[in-house]
């Protein structure tokens, strides 16, 4: 994923705070790599490339264990998080269909996120509502019973919510107070 603005100075920043505070042993690895996650949210390239470097460890070893552990990130997360439940129960009536969905709808596939960084997609093993199957969690608010149609309104109630934030910031441009 392309780095917006500003990001490469912010990454390569924490990524230095990080190892400022650590002994730089090959064993302060997982720990390390999730602080500077803690911090950014998600580990790109540049920050796994600085944490190789600073501890002495080959970028395809610090590479390799970030994609072995599913804690770790990949892409940042976007603003709308989604997790769609694919544990058994979610699963039998029709989660992946619900994952395909929000993935259509989305334009994006499970595990990332969009350009404009508004929605990552992401599956879970179980959110633990399984009576509600299919479950999506969206924002931290369960959603139960989530069929396509549901996905639609979803999707478009996270479009919504958009617009106001963006209308909400433009200054009332051409109003006079007792307009």
């Amino acid at each position: 994923m392309q780095l917006l603005e500003g990001e490469k100075e912010q990454i390569l920043a924490s990524v230095d705070e990080v190892l400022k505070n650590s002994s730089k042993l090959r064993e302060d690895l997982i720990p390390t790599l999730q602080k500077v996650q803690a911090k950014l949210g998600y580990l790109p390239a540049l920050a796994m490339e600085k944490i190789a470097e600073g501890l002495n460890v080959p970028a395809a070893d610090v590479y390799g264990l970030v994609t072995f552990y599913n804690q770790f990130r990949l892409n940042p997360p976007g603003k709308h998080q989604v997790k769609v439940c694919l544990g058994t129960a979610c699963y039998m009536v029709g989660g992946d269909i619900t994952l395909e969905s929000f993935e259509r709808r989305m334009e994006i596939r499970e595990g990332e996120t969009s350009l404009d960084r508004l929605y990552s997609l992401e599956r879970v093993a179980c959110v633990g509502c399984c009576t509600m199957a299919p479950v999506v969690v969206v924002d931290e608010e369960v959603e139960g019973k989530v069929t396509p149609t549901r996905v639609d309104g979803i999707m478009l109630a996270l479009q919504d919510e958009e617009k106001k934030s963006v209308t909400e910031q433009e200054p009332n441009q051409g109003r006079g107070e007792d307009s």
